[in-house]
């Protein structure tokens, strides 16, 4: 495991970037060769006002053409870098998908990953004989059967708790997948959209889109709420055909805690975790 660089190097000081960004045209937050990333993005604006390497580390590492709203980055910058115009000249620099909202100077012991309490994320499904409206059509995901609200929530509750999600995560080597799901219910809103919210201490790779899959599994009537159990307990991963595509989730909202106790947060996260994400 490579330890996370808790503290800027001396001569540096931590920023706190809350952003937001449309991933239809990007290959999810992280940096890949030889394609479009949100990472690559952020670190080439920054690196170009400071005129030195800049890296970032994000609250959550969203998948290709997943979006944000909520989006949390640390980055660690000279100090002698002008900070009152740092967001206007990223948002110039960057595409229009992608836009800053605040910098701030980072408290001690801000990390933008570990030291988060919780992420909050919705997902969006247009269902039955609903068209999805063109200018909608980004970051909602249709879906030709109609689905019953009521068993999927009644399913949902079913997954609430601190439990191993393995069913639900695609695997990745040394990764642990026990994680606290503190909130997964739906509505309908007035337009008729179904809107899961999500939120945990943190997800899984593709997590979200597992966990939505299977629960549409059981509100079009394929299997009854117990099923969504019967999954968790025996960890046999739900097949691929049941993963909701990525253009219907979005990062709505990153969690910390107090300033005094971002630096207990993040130790008891390297504890329990380590480097996984």
């Amino acid at each position: 495991m490579t330890e996370p660089t808790l503290l800027p190097e001396s001569g540096f000081r931590r920023l706190r970037i809350e952003l937001a960004y449309d991933g239809t045209n990007y290959f999810g937050w992280g940096k890949q060769p030889d394609r479009r990333t949100i990472q690559e993005e952020i670190e080439s604006a920054l690196s170009t006002i400071s005129r030195v390497k800049i890296d970032s580390v994000v609250a959550g590492r969203t998948d290709a053409g997943v979006h944000a709203v909520g989006q949390v980055i640390h980055v660690d910058v000279p100090e002698g870098l002008k900070i009152e115009d740092l967001l206007f000249k990223l948002n110039t620099l960057l595409d229009e998908d992608i836009r800053i909202h605040k910098v701030d100077i980072a408290e001690p012991g801000f990390h933008a990953r570990f030291s988060a309490l919780r992420r909050h994320y919705i997902y969006k499904i247009v269902d039955g004989n609903q068209v999805v409206a063109p200018l909608m059509r980004f970051d909602i995901a249709p879906w030709y059967r109609t689905l019953d609200i009521d068993q999927m929530n009644e399913a949902s509750q079913l997954l609430i708790g601190e439990h191993d999600f393995f069913a639900f995560c695609k695997f990745r080597a040394s990764s642990t997948t026990i994680r606290n799901l503190e909130r997964f219910d739906w509505i309908r809103d007035g337009e008729g959209v179904l809107i899961a919210n999500v939120v945990a201490d943190a997800f899984c790779y593709s997590m979200v889109r597992n966990l939505v899959g299977a629960v549409a599994c059981v509100g079009e009537g394929r299997f009854s709420p117990s099923w969504i159990t019967s999954v968790l307990t025996n960890a046999e991963r739900i097949s691929d055909g049941m993963v909701f595509p990525a253009r219907g989730l979005t990062l709505k909202k990153v969690e910390y805690p107090a300033a005094d106790q971002l630096m207990a947060r993040l130790e008891s996260t390297l504890r329990r975790r380590g480097d996984e994400e």
